[in-house]
């Protein structure tokens, strides 16, 4: 496993060019407004997504990318357990992946997201879900703006989901 961290950022290709430096490697993925780090050492999975109307920095999200699905239901189960309330468990789309993904929300409504990567995807930014696998509603994994038929979701200012 390790420690994803998603931060919103103004200038995209100024970010892309200041991490790429900072952290010694290259991005693993680039896409319109959204680029990736697969960070070996330290362990990290850095993301950013232009978003002009967020302030330059902040936080997106942040997240807990983990070696398979069976790693994800058993963390919802323990986030449920402990009486957090999730989004359950579902097979979506988003950040140009298809994933398997559980959201919950600290107490000042910070996202936190357990997921797995099971294969690129070309053109999805914003999260479908694709099959909500139960427990926790389906496709609320974040404070909902608007959500399209087949499940999209995004937080109160618009920026995605993953």
């Amino acid at each position: 496993m390790r420690l994803q961290l998603a931060l919103n950022v103004v200038d995209l290709d100024e970010s892309i060019d200041f991490y790429t430096r900072m952290f010694g490697v290259e991005p693993y993925k680039v896409k319109p407004g959204y680029a990736n780090w697969e960070i070996a050492d330290p362990p990290l999975k850095f993301v950013i997504f232009q978003n002009p109307d967020a302030e330059h920095g902040s936080v997106n999200h942040l997240g807990v990318e983990t070696e398979s699905a069976e790693q994800v239901v058993a963390a919802e189960a323990r986030l449920s357990q402990a009486g957090l309330e999730t989004t359950g468990i579902d097979d979506t789309i988003c950040c140009f992946a298809e994933k398997v993904e559980t959201w919950v929300h600290d107490p000042r409504g910070q996202r936190w997201e357990w997921y797995v990567k099971q294969a690129d995807h070309e053109t999805q930014l914003e999260n479908v879900v694709v099959e909500h696998r139960g427990a926790g509603p389906a496709a609320e994994c974040c404070a909902p703006a608007e959500t399209a038929a087949v499940g999209a979701a995004g937080d109160a200012a618009g920026s995605p989901c993953c």
